[in-house]
């Protein structure tokens, strides 16, 4: 079946994919033209070999919970539908104790991770994060603290005339493990002008993560599609990745972001169709040779989209998550109930064909079901 796939392709695409096949890395000229030529058999097929190299038939989740301090944020960006001005009735500023009620929801859970990310808020500083983080650590010493966005980080970080290796090290000492992808977006200068102008640029976020990185602190990262992007913009932001990836080996995962329409200044231009989904997972798959996981995150794109993926080289859907997220349910995301339980992640990836893996938040198998 596949040498009969192979036959049938033109020439051009069939040299990529014996190089692909053959381990050699993909160049941004050959990306683009994958993204631009190759049908969804063929880029399903790559991404699977790919996947099948660097993590066997294993497919990842753990059990997580989200923390969303605050929707009141300084930036407005075009196509977000969480911000919200201090103020307004939408919005909400959870108190520390609001904060610790959530963690001691999960008192006697056996959850790995929590995942803290908001928006900028004006008035709340490094050192009201810092006391935060330390006082999750003294109620759960046992679970691991990912948190704040590259662009979180800038604000408070400079707020406190920090260097970023200062305010990383402060955070990493009050109890911060590692950061997510959040405020990637995409990297072009020329678009993020026109869909981000306010918010930390594209060098801003990659330095953030390298500097965390050569602190021993790891992160994900990410990339938001779907929207006014082309395919040569999708590479170049990958490019940028995969090459501090090469320097630093300190991302856990890359996780492509769909851009949903609803209840943001980006309406207008709807939404890319599910082909394009899988086309852009298996494209990140192949590309991002040096990463170890791509993921596929169920809150955006929906269950049955990410059970998809996982035939387009996803190897992780995140986690339970417990309905404690609403970043993309205010965007018009179809899966408004954001909880999975661990029987029904472990269903999902063997009727999928893969075997399930209950992960940490760094990839070291707590349990093989």
């Amino acid at each position: 079946m596949n040498e009969i796939l192979l036959r049938n392709t033109d020439p051009e695409l069939r040299e990529i994919a014996m190089a692909i096949l053959d381990g050699r890395r993909v160049t941004p000229g050959e990306a683009l033209t994958l993204y631009s030529r190759a049908d969804l058999s063929l880029l399903a097929f790559l991404a699977t070999a790919v996947k099948r190299a660097k993590s066997g038939d294993a497919v990842f989740f753990n059990r997580n919970f989200h923390i969303e301090p605050t929707n009141v944020c300084i930036y407005n960006c075009r196509f977000c539908s969480y911000h919200k001005p201090e103020g307004d009735p939408d919005s909400w500023e959870l108190s520390e104790s609001d904060i610790l009620d959530i963690v001691r929801r999960f008192e006697g859970v056996p959850v790995t991770e929590v995942h803290i990310t908001g928006g900028v808020h004006p008035s709340r500083d490094i050192y009201y994060y810092g006391k935060m983080l330390s006082s999750i650590r003294a109620l759960r010493p046992d679970i691991s603290i990912k948190a704040f966005s590259a662009t979180e980080l800038h604000y408070m970080i400079k707020k406190a005339g920090m260097t970023y290796a200062e305010g990383l090290k402060y955070l990493h000492d009050c109890g911060l493990d590692s950061i997510p992808g959040g405020g990637a977006e995409i990297f072009d200068a020329s678009l993020r002008r026109k869909i981000c102008r306010e918010k930390a640029d594209a060098d801003t976020w990659l330095a953030i993560h390298e500097t965390a990185h050569n602190l021993g602190i790891t992160s994900n990262a990410t990339m938001l599609y779907g929207h006014a992007e082309s395919p040569a913009q999708r590479i170049d932001h990958m490019m940028r990745l995969r090459e501090l990836q090469d320097r630093t080996g300190g991302f856990n995962a890359f996780i492509p972001l769909k851009f949903r329409r609803e209840n943001n200044r980006m309406h207008e231009l709807g939404e890319v169709p599910v082909t394009e989904d899988m086309r852009n997972y298996a494209l990140s798959r192949i590309f991002l040779d040096n990463f170890s996981h791509i993921k596929a995150y169920w809150p955006a794109t929906g269950k049955d989209t990410a059970m998809m993926s996982l035939a387009f080289g996803t190897d992780d859907l995140d986690g339970t998550i417990d309905d404690t997220t609403r970043i993309y349910s205010m965007a018009g995301a179809t899966e408004t109930n954001t909880t999975l339980s661990t029987t029904e992640l472990v269903a999902m990836i063997r009727s999928a064909g893969f075997r399930p893996v209950e992960r940490d938040t760094t990839y070291h198998p707590v349990r093989e079901w």
